[in-house]
């Protein structure tokens, strides 16, 4: 019987708490030789360089860039990526199930393992050229998610026709329930999210969306005015023409929108 040979890999993490449970989780797993660390972009890109391993478990902020410019750095050698990662889920449909994967902060054992699994069939069956040239579009798809995440403007990420379509936040002008959904509407088209209103709300930015009744979400910028109706109810105007009624309970939504 043939032994499998271990892959090798380099863990890389600014903080030297994360890099140590990392490395115990490989340990524990086995299958895997840790041949270097590494706590900043820099180094990080020298020791892959040097050691030249199969497999990088790359943290995406760290001091001196991110984990971006590392993988531009090694292009001309790509190793298998798994990035690990402290974003919320709604960057993460931007990977590539079959380019690149990652964990996301704690890393759970049995999702290690798993991206390992992956790992090596990749680096079994494709020559550094494929995996380059796989690797591509989900790295520029993740590298926007990630920046529009921590400029306050997280995209949506949907399935439409069968595809993950990515819905930029700023189009979107409205969010309504549909049961355990919710319907986003943007740019004169609607996706269902698989999400409930009360998530997206603990987490759209409080001064770019405000939500006026239990089943609907406005973007603040598509709000052209509120109109009280004839028996004393309120709605907002949208700047496209159409009106929502502001529910009881959400009346100082008003006092968040008007100075």
């Amino acid at each position: 019987m043939t032994d499998i040979a271990d892959l090798t890999a380099i863990v890389v993490d600014d903080e030297p708490i994360a890099r140590r449970r990392l490395s115990r989780l490989l340990a524990s797993i086995g299958g895997v030789r840790v041949v270097a660390e590494a706590g900043d972009v820099t180094a990080a890109i020298d020791t892959a360089r040097s050691h030249a391993p199969d497999l990088l478990l790359l943290d995406v902020q760290m001091p001196g860039g991110d984990g971006f410019d590392v993988v531009d750095a090694l292009r001309d050698n790509p190793p298998a990526v798994v990035f690990v990662t402290a974003f919320g889920h709604y960057a993460l449909p931007a990977f590539s199930a079959d380019a690149v994967d990652y964990l996301t902060k704690p890393v759970e054992e049995v999702r290690l393992a798993a991206a390992l699994a992956r790992v090596r069939q990749r680096v079994e069956t494709r020559n550094a050229a494929e995996r380059l040239t796989e690797m591509t579009t989900a790295f520029e798809a993740l590298r926007q998610a990630v920046r529009q995440e921590q400029n306050g403007l997280p995209p949506f990420w949907v399935r439409s026709r069968g595809k993950l379509v990515r819905v930029a936040a700023a189009g979107v002008t409205r969010i309504d329930a549909e049961r355990d959904y919710a319907r986003i509407y943007a740019e004169g088209e609607t996706y269902l999210l698989d999400e409930t209103l009360a998530s997206l709300e603990g987490r759209l930015p409080a001064e770019q969306f405000v939500r006026v009744h239990r089943s609907t979400i406005l973007r603040v910028a598509a709000i052209k005015g509120f109109r009280r109706g004839r028996h004393g109810a309120w709605a907002v105007e949208l700047q496209d023409g159409s009106e929502v009624r502001i529910g009881r309970s959400y009346l100082s939504c008003m006092k968040l929108v008007v100075p």
